[in-house]
This record gives structure tokens, sequence and C-alpha cells, in this order.
């Protein structure tokens, strides 16, 4: 009695793994919201200590925008539309 030879399939060696970037969420300056208010919103929204939520704040406000957090897309998504619930203006792009 012979047996047949198994076929298996071996991945193509020129497929290649994109390794996922990860995201951050921006928030931009805008001429509504009060700075003390910014500041608050990073405190309770991030968890960031007093000190850091203010140099965050300043950031927005001197330089127009600060990175105010990084993580997966979909983290990212939920940490923009919390923003918008807030009523502050943020996206969220590919980490540079």
């Amino acid at each position: 009695m012979s047996v047949a030879p198994v076929e298996v399939d071996q991945p193509e060696q020129d497929e290649v793994v994109k390794e996922d970037k990860p995201w951050v969420t921006i928030v931009w300056n805008d001429p509504v919201n009060l700075m003390s208010y910014v500041t608050l919103v990073f405190q309770k929204h991030f968890g960031y200590p007093k000190e850091k939520a203010t140099e965050l704040m300043m950031d927005v406000h001197h330089k127009g925008r600060a990175v105010v957090s990084n993580g997966t897309r979909e983290e990212m998504e939920r940490d923009v539309a919390a923003m918008h619930e807030y009523g502050l203006w943020a996206t969220m792009q590919h980490d540079e």
C-alpha cells in the first residue's frame, strides 16, 4: 500500500506585512473654549496631572495644536469623539 504525498501551501516569500503605525489624537486651538476648561478636560478625560494638562493646553494655545494621546486607531477614534463631546476641536492621524 502506498500513501500519496501531502501538499502544503507555503506562503509567498514576497508578501510583506506592513507594521501598523500608532495613531495620535490632536486637539486644535479654537476661539471658544477657555484655557482653564481645556486644562480641566485633559485632566478629566486623560487623567493627566494638572501640570501636564496645563502644558498641553499651552501648546494648543501657543502652537495651535497638541498631541494629547496615542495608541490604536480605535482608541484614538474614542478620544476624538470624547473631545468633540467636550466641545473641543480634535482630529486623529498616523504618528509621524
